[in-house]
């Protein structure tokens, strides 16, 4: 591109017209039009008050290119803004996050309790009583299963893994533990009926270690 094609482009994205650009330049009209139709060329008094009108460098005027500063001014910005908007998602889905999982378990523990006192003190149809134990804990599940197949996946941090994977062991060691306890206590006491609730208690202490974990996490960044 040219500097009168420049000139030209660098006016029009100002919205003046040539005789604007003449009268803030000190020129006649008809010298811009022949600048911007390269008929002649801007004597050098004139470029930098040609850059100072247009915002722009003499090198940018001259060659057409952004100057090395601006492209990187520009990319900083670019970058700062797409950090704030993640920051800001991030800090959305963990208060998200912990809103679900924390009445998730809230859901967890009154199924329990119904179950507890319906079946020994109220003396309840078991049948009856474990139906609606069945759908308080499907609604508690699935609102949690929702909730993280639909949140948008973001690039963790180093602590973020370390913090997820140190989860995940911690939760497998409960299932490990909960699995011994569920064959002793079922052959011990042959209450196969109902000491499937073991496993249970297990989703609802994986879910409290969760929450514990989005509480923590939430601290440290208040403490930053």
């Amino acid at each position: 591109m040219n500097i009168g094609e420049k000139l030209y482009e660098l006016r029009k994205g100002k919205n003046l017209s040539q005789e604007e650009v003449a009268e803030k330049l000190n020129v006649t009209r008809q010298t811009v039009s022949k600048w911007e139709t390269n008929q002649s060329s801007p004597d050098f008094d004139k470029i930098l008050p040609i850059c100072e009108l247009f915002e722009i460098s003499t090198e940018e005027l001259i060659t057409g290119k952004k100057t090395k500063e601006k492209n990187n001014e520009n990319e900083e910005m670019k970058k700062d803004v797409k950090e704030e908007k993640e920051n800001l998602t991030r800090d959305e889905i963990r208060i998200k996050s912990a809103e679900i999982v924390s009445t998730s378990v809230f859901l967890y523990i009154l199924d329990i309790v119904i179950l507890v006192l319906s079946i020994a003190w109220l003396e309840l149809d078991p049948i009856l009583v474990v139906s609606i134990f069945l759908i308080l804990i499907a609604i508690a599940t699935t609102r949690i299963i929702k909730h993280y197949m639909s949140i948008p996946k973001i690039q963790e941090t180093k602590e973020e893994e370390e913090e997820t994977e140190l989860q995940k062991q911690i939760n497998s060691i409960v299932y490990i533990i909960s699995t011994i306890i569920y064959f002793l206590v079922s052959f011990g006491t042959y209450a196969w009926h109902i000491s499937w609730i073991i496993f249970v208690i297990a989703a609802l202490v994986c879910q409290v270690i969760k929450l514990f974990f989005m509480l923590n996490e939430k601290e440290d960044k208040e403490d930053e």
